[in-house]
Formats: structure tokens, C-alpha cells, sequence
């Protein structure tokens, strides 16, 4: 124990991984958040509305640069430890948030020399466990910065201090919170299918709890559940279609926090507010919007806290 000093690990950065990827990926990962047939911009490299769906590189952290099946258990397993922390249990770790930035429009294809900067940017402790947030940048092989991504784990039951801890030196930009004085702007309602998270686990994340009922059961989920980021997927496609006009170039940042499962085959209905010009430096001229993703086969709230920034589309479907 002599060894965990929490503030230490606040700005430990990981060695830099290599990523590639081309179309295929990109077009395997739009079939995986719910792509539908006629959604050209997202499935139809020869058409002129066609772009890399913004979303994509939440899974490079998984993919790498691999065209084969990743071994998911290795991957969670490998690598170095950051100085100062406790030793967590795989088992009981939930990826409690994610967000996304686009800095720049990355291409359909990587080509050799891409790689992932990690650091941990906060820690905070409470009685129920440990949240360690991590900011990973996407950069070309000249060091060019083109994505930033958020994401938060909640490590349940893992001690340190034993009492309350916090420090910061970077977060994700923070989103106003949907009004409750006022009915949605857009709500749009999409289906999964039974075979969700056979396609998402495709573009990289092969966790076992996606795929066998046994492990999903063991867990306390009564069976497959589909991957939180397969649902980030469909609210982002959600957003893209009723604010941006079915423009993947139109979302430039998105983050939510994973609420409650989502089974593949449950129906989604994403909710949407407009609350005005974005904030964030760089973001001159989008438009912010709230969010939150409902399961409807359960009523829960499955995607919160949602934020979104949109190039916003002369005439969004209200």
C-alpha cells in the first residue's frame, strides 16, 4: 500500500500506441451503430454525401492496428501499470463516460505512422470506489492532433486513501443540462437488431460479454448486453440526422455518460434540446444540444448527461 499515492498518477501519460484503419473499418463501424440502407453518407463511399462517421475512433483504442481479432482480455491486461495506483479488478470496472472532439476531419484511410497519446487527466475517490479519466489524442505521424477523446472508469470497491480524493488538470467540455420547463426539440426512435453486437464487436471490441450469454448471465446482466459505445453510435447517428441534416462532417463533439444495458434488439429513442451557440473555443458558429437516450423496452435512461455541438442544418426535422 506503501506505493498508492493517487495524485501521482494525475498526468502519467501511456507509451503511444500505433492505429491504422481504412474504408472497410469505417464502413463496418457505421453497419455496427445502426446504419440503415438508405443512409447513404454513411454506407456508400461513392456518393458524394460520404464521410468517416466522426465517432470511429473510440474503437482504435481497441482495434489498434490490428485486422484481426484482438484477444480483448490481453488488451485489458497488457501494457504498464500507472505510478501510484492501486491494482484494479478487471471484473468490476464500468466505463462510466465517454465524449469525443473532432480538432480536424481525419481520413477515410490512416496509412502507416497514426498513433493514440493517453494521460490520465483526473482521479477522484469515494466511499463507493475509484473514477480514473483518461484524455487520449489521435494524431497524424507529423504529431497533428485531429480527434480528442474523454473517457471516465469507475472502479467499484477499490480503496486507496479510504476516504474522499480528487484532482484535476483536464476534462471534457461540460454541456448545459436538457431544460425541464420545455418538451424536446427532435426525438428520434431507432431499433437495434438481435445481431447488434455480433456487427459493432467487428470494428474492435471483443469482450466476451457481447457475444456469450453465459458471461452476460454470470455478471448480473441476464444475458448478452450490447457495448455502451455501440449505443453512443446510434444517439451520435440520432443527432447527425435530426441537427445536422444527415451530414457526418456536422458533429464536431459528443459525449454522454452510460446510464443502464442496453440488450441487442431493444428499441432506442433519443430525445434532443437545442440550448444555443456552443461555448467551447473552436466551436464558433455551432449550435449546442442536450441529450438523453432512452431503452424503451425497459424505460431507462441508458445514455445521460448528453452533449452534443452540430454545424446545425437550414432545415433540421423538427
Amino acid at each position: 500500500m506503501s506505493n498508492i499515492d493517487l495524485a501521482a498518477a494525475v498526468g502519467w501519460e501511456e507509451e503511444e500506441k500505433p492505429v491504422s484503419w481504412n474504408q472497410r473499418d469505417i464502413l463496418i463501424y457505421a453497419i455496427g451503430i445502426g446504419a440503415k440502407k438508405d443512409d447513404f453518407a454513411l454506407i456508400n463511399e461513392l456518393d458524394k454525401s460520404w464521410a468517416p462517421f466522426p465517432t470511429y475512433p473510440v474503437v482504435l483504442p481497441f482495434k489498434g492496428t490490428s485486422q484481426d481479432v484482438v484477444e480483448f482480455r490481453k488488451l485489458m491486461t497488457g501494457g504498464k501499470s500507472a505510478p501510484g495506483l492501486p491494482k484494479f479488478d478487471p471484473n468490476r470496472g464500468v466505463h462510466g463516460s465517454q465524449s469525443i472532439e473532432i480538432l480536424k476531419p481525419f481520413p477515410p484511410s490512416s496509412g502507416p505512422g497514426w498513433k493514440l497519446k493517453k494521460r490520465i487527466v483526473a482521479i477522484s475517490e469515494n466511499k463507493s470506489g475509484i473514477i480514473v479519466e483518461n484524455e487520449v489524442l489521435l494524431v497524424d505521424p507529423q504529431g497533428t492532433p485531429y480527434a480528442k477523446l474523454h473517457s471516465a472508469s469507475f472502479n467499484l470497491g477499490a480503496k486507496a486513501t479510504g476516504g474522499k480524493f480528487a484532482k484535476r488538470i483536464a476534462g471534457a467540455p461540460q454541456g448545459t443540462p436538457p431544460p425541464k420547463d420545455r418538451a424536446p426539440d427532435w426525438v428520434v426512435r431507432d431499433q437495434t437488431t438481435p445481431e447488434q453486437a455480433v456487427t459493432y464487436r467487428l470494428s474492435g471490441d471483443y469482450n466476451e460479454l457481447h457475444i456469450n450469454p453465459a458471461i452476460g448471465a454470470s455478471t448480473g446482466f441476464g444475458g448478452v448486453i450490447l457495448h455502451g459505445l455501440a449505443t453512443f453510435g446510434f444517439a451520435a447517428r440520432a443527432v447527425i440526422g435530426a441537427v445536422g441534416g444527415g451530414d457526418p462532417r456536422s458533429l464536431t463533439l459528443f459525449g454522454v455518460r452510460f446510464t443502464s444495458p442496453v440488450k441487442p434488439g431493444d428499441a432506442l429513442e433519443t430525445s434532443i434540446w437545442e440550448i444555443g451557440p456552443a461555448k467551447a473555443a473552436g466551436h464558433a458558429g455551432e449550435t449546442e444540444v442536450a441529450f438523453v437516450t432512452k431503452n424503451v423496452a425497459t424505460g431507462k435512461v441508458c445514455l445521460g448527461g448528453g452533449v452534443a455541438y452540430v454545424k446545425k442544418a437550414e432545415k433540421s426535422k423538427l
